[in-house]
């Protein structure tokens, strides 16, 4: 007979094996049938996929690469039908369905299994609110980490009356891929509609494929990439106009655009131009482009760019995939030319570069290096033009279709010409239009008109006379003078003691600035440079202010810079920072940087900028990211940057008056992970408060917020595999509470280094409700099974736990904990930034603004009561304390309480003062489709609140003011 100790070891065993299997439950699950669900394995990035990964890591695109295609559509839909439809779309393109990794330091690529059902998300929206619900959608995020490409969202107007909105991250999608998802979408629609299997199409090309022959190609592209360095050796970005103005520009929205309407006849007349030259109708708008650059700019020497594609043969035409490719066009428009001479010119650049189109353009950007940027660090490639025909829409059978034009936040360049021949982006009717689209934080509403101005008068006069020649054509008009209307030379002005400024940019070096102070006694040129780094972007900021008493000028007004004097600039930077950052700078650029040297003229690039960032925050302790050494550039810029938030710490170090730490770690020890953040936080002062020994692991730069009696500091992140197994073999417990939330491989890769390490004592894991998925009943029983739809993060959390679970109590280790949280609540500013604009933010945002808020109605879809649950921070920290002394040997839920989402959004008005309007709807808001109950049984005493945890107080704390750093 067996011993009690060995049934009840026995019944645990039993008990691990059934969670890990529920916990496990679903992540195996088959995908469609067929060639296109089989995995690929990891896959190499192309150049052009490479290009957009880099974008995202190092932050600042914005939507700027989201790629939205909108269509209204009028007439009987159903949105099951379309969701059926879309889902065959994601099993056909492996593309859609692709997680991007990094391992060992470079991307790479792997197509997941199709799920079941791509959700299709429906909202009842007036037609006057759809603009802005349609930006906010496009805005979103993508998980690229997830392998979330695309998604879908419609507006129901009425009955017949839709708007469908499919976005896409452009990494996994091109302008031409839209014309075969458009045809796809319409054949499946129609299949699923009859009910038939799909059979029509034929199996597509599938872009890893082409992925991996590019990868495989690159060796050979070296005979090429020497004719690419011979066309663009010397060849500088043009010299645009800056802002003449110190007038505010919408910074989160920088992407504008004017147009200038034509007349009927010119685009007939150009394209008649285009057949007698032998010329395509994109050569002679691309020639169009170039005299009106040329006009604006007053260079000979211009490089315009244009897109290409990658895409050749039959084969390939129904590929969808990121195959687009940035051709840099480079034209001589010097000798006077008439535009039919110049066609000749730009036709015959144009057919060179398309004989290099498969060449990737980032490799010729890396090959030339420093010559591939201006002195000022302006790329190569800012001017773009483009010919622009009728839009891609969805036709889908039995409706009528209209084309909806979604504007993107982000400028991907400068300037961009374009020449509309008839309905498409910005145009309303068959009248054609001459566009210009533009970054509005380079230059301003003033200089666009002027351009789009000229731009349509020179369309109108070559159409007109071909042989026209350009010089005879008056200049642009009111184009300011750079120097004066530089964003340093305007803050130089504003400063009461200087008279007059301006900033020259020299062939050779960085900017400098000359100031006139208005009397003898004033600011020195230094601490008027110190003044500009601490207003200005770093790319505005002179490397010197030079103090003159007076600026030299032409009888006719503008500067006379023959006349000015050398620059006198600072002197070097010195200190341990600034002998790191020119370390760094020498070890990742290979090369000894002088103190104004530029990152990209040293032959920096995106990839090195993160690799050099991870350096110095590794080396200094501070935080620092890839974006910050792109917008700072030179070492003096990077050390300023860096001297600034060492003050920032050593001041947060001084407020938090730590206390002497123990060297040594005493027995009992807790590792907790995360241990800044808003959960993190709460757990160590929980432990500290039971006068338990704790290991906190945090990452350097917010080391010191944490450091106090009873609480050692190790330093790192999820990211350092070897610290995180060091870690844990100190500890004699373990307590993971952190997470990056979207990079679901460093989770997973995290917990599978922890698990590997432990080898005693307990360990609790705070995982997500989220791992329930969206479960069939509006009740959820602790251990729950997973249902689908599981979200990415709720995947990861799964994965996660199965891990713990599955090592718990073998090999010498302890009971395992996993703690399942909702959203989590408590005085702290992590959780702050969470509430405004995290899983509710759109809700605290309507509130904060007072807006009308859209409810879910009780009993839409047969569900008595929507809402989200949420727990309070100290509250789960008690739970996850309790989890040390009694190990769960499984899973549990830590809910404080539900509420509605009209009671949450009635508490938010009240709190921030505001009188929002609530209005109730049958349909339910993708933020706001939660509608279950969690039970908390097994954790219900440590769950018990206590005083001042109360929901109302606990959001009346939340909603004041954030403080300097983490509570």
């Amino acid at each position: 007979m067996p011993t009690d100790a060995e049934s009840a070891a026995h019944e645990r065993g039993q008990l691990q094996r059934e969670l890990l299997r529920r916990a496990r439950a679903g992540t195996a699950r088959r995908g469609h049938a067929g060639p296109a669900a089989a995995q690929t394995g990891s896959v190499p990035l192309s150049r052009a996929q490479r290009r957009m990964w880099l974008m995202e890591r190092l932050g600042g695109a914005g939507d700027s690469y989201h790629v939205p295609f909108a269509t209204r559509l009028r007439g009987p839909f159903d949105a099951a039908t379309f969701a059926t439809a879309f889902t065959s779309l994601v099993a056909r393109h492996g593309i859609l369905r692709t997680r991007y990794l990094e391992r060992d330091g470079e991307p790479c690529q792997e197509v997941l299994p199709t799920p079941w059902t791509v959700p299709v998300h429906v909202v009842d929206a007036d037609p006057a609110h759809a603009p802005e619900l349609l930006r906010r959608e496009t805005a979103r995020p993508f998980d690229l980490a997830a392998g979330e490409a695309v998604r879908a969202l419609v507006l129901r107007h009425g009955p017949q009356d839709h708007t469908l909105l499919l976005t896409f991250h452009h990494i996994a999608i091109d302008g031409a891929s839209l014309e075969t998802v458009a045809g796809e979408l319409a054949v499946l629609y129609a299949e699923a509609a009859a009910g038939t299997s799909p059979h029509t199409l034929a199996a597509p090309p599938q872009y890893a494929d082409h992925a991996r022959r590019e990868h495989d190609a690159l060796p050979g592209y070296e005979t090429e990439m020497g004719r690419w360095i011979d066309l663009l050796t010397g060849a500088v970005p043009p010299r645009l106009p800056e802002r003449t103005s110190a007038a505010p520009y919408d910074s989160a929205r920088p992407a504008a655009a004017r147009s200038e309407p034509l007349a009927a006849h010119v685009p007939d007349a150009l394209m008649a131009l285009g057949a007698e030259r032998n010329a395509t109708p994109f050569a002679v708008s691309l020639t169009a482009a170039f005299a009106a650059l040329h006009r604006l700019t007053g260079a000979d020497d211009l490089v315009i760019g244009v897109a290409s594609t990658h895409r050749s043969g039959s084969a390939m035409r129904a590929l969808v995939g990121l195959c687009v490719n940035t051709l840099p066009v480079r034209v001589d428009v010097s000798g006077a030319p008439t535009f039919a001479q110049l066609l000749l010119r730009v036709n015959d650049a144009l057919l060179e570069a398309q004989s290099h189109r498969h060449i990737p353009f980032d490799l010729v950007l890396e090959r030339l290096g420093g010559r591939a940027r201006g002195a000022d660090g302006s790329a190569l490639v800012r001017v773009t033009s483009d010919l622009l025909g009728e839009p891609t829409v969805l036709r889908l059978p039995g409706t009528s279709a209209e084309y909806v034009d979604i504007p993107s936040d982000g400028a991907k360049f400068t300037l961009s010409y374009g020449l509309a021949l008839g309905p498409g982006p910005g145009v309303t009717d068959e009248q054609p239009q001459a566009l210009v689209q533009y970054d509005a934080s380079t230059l301003d509403d003033t200089v666009a008109e002027t351009v789009v101005r000229d731009y349509a008068a020179l369309l109108h006069a070559v159409a007109a006379d071909p042989e026209l020649v350009l010089a005879d054509l008056p200049l642009p008009s009111g184009s300011p003078d750079p120097a004066d209307s530089h964003p340093a030379a305007q803050a130089l002005r504003a400063h009461p003691d200087v008279a007059d400024a301006v900033v020259v940019q020299p062939d050779q070096g960085p900017s400098v600035a000359y100031a006139v102070l208005r009397d003898s006694i004033g600011p020195s040129g230094n601490e008027l440079l110190g003044l500009l780094r601490r207003s200005l972007a770093p790319e505005a900021t002179p490397a010197a202010v030079t103090l003159v008493d007076a600026l030299p000028r032409t009888d006719s007004g503008p500067l006379d810079q023959t006349r000015l004097p050398g620059p006198s600039g600072p002197s070097a930077p010195s200190g341990p920072r600034a002998q790191a950052v020119r370390e760094a700078f020498t070890a990742v650029l290979g090369t000894d940087p002088a103190p104004d040297a530029d990152f990209f003229a040293l032959g920096g690039h995106s990839l090195k900028a993160v690799q050099l960032a991870e350096r110095l925050r590794t080396d200094l302790g501070l935080p620092l990211t890839g974006l910050d050494v792109l917008q700072a550039r030179t070492p003096r810029a990077l050390t300023a940057l860096l001297d600034g938030r060492a003050a920032q710490q050593s001041a947060a170090q001084a407020a938090s008056r730590p206390a002497p730490r123990s060297r040594a770690l005493r027995p009992g020890t807790v590792l907790v992970t995360g241990a800044t953040g808003g959960v993190g936080a709460f757990i160590i002062r929980e432990l500290a408060a039971q006068g338990r020994p704790v290991l906190a692991l945090a990452r350097p730069e917010s080391a010191h917020l944490i450091a106090t009696e009873g609480v050692d500091v190790i330093e790192g992140d999820l990211a350092d595999l070897a610290g995180l197994r060091e870690s844990v073999a100190q500890a004699d417990a373990v307590v993971h509470a952190a997470c990056t939330f979207t990079r679901h491989d460093v989770d997973l890769a995290a917990m599978e280094t922890m698990v590997d390490a432990w080898r005693r004592g307990p360990f609790a894991f705070v995982s997500s409700v989220d791992a329930y998925g969206h479960p069939g009943t509006d009740r959820v029983g602790e251990e729950t099974p997973p249902h689908e739809p599981v979200s990415p993060y709720g995947r990861a959390k799964l994965d996660c736990e199965a891990l713990l679970l599955r090592a718990a109590e073998t090999e010498g280790r302890g009971g395992a904990s996993v703690v399942r949280s909702p959203i989590v609540w408590g005085a702290h500013d992590r959780l702050r930034e969470q509430l405004r604009w995290g899983a509710i933010g759109t809700l605290y945002q309507s509130a904060l603004q007072g807006r009308p808020i859209t409810l879910p109605r009780p009993g839409t879809g047969g569900h008595a009561w929507y809402g989200p649950a949420w727990v309070h921070a100290a509250a789960l920290a008690r739970a996850v304390a309790e989890c040390l002394e009694r190990p769960l040997h499984g899973v549990a839920n830590a809910c404080s309480g539900h509420v509605s989402w009209r009671d949450l959004a009635r508490d938010l008005t009240e709190l921030l003062g505001t009188r929002a309007e609530f209005h109730e709807t049958e349909a339910v808001p993708q933020d706001l489709d939660h509608r279950w109950h969690y039970d908390s049984t097994r954790l219900a005493r440590p769950l018990r609140s206590r005083p001042g945890e109360d929901r109302r107080t606990v959001l009346a704390d939340m909603i004041g003011p954030m403080s300097a750093a983490p509570v």
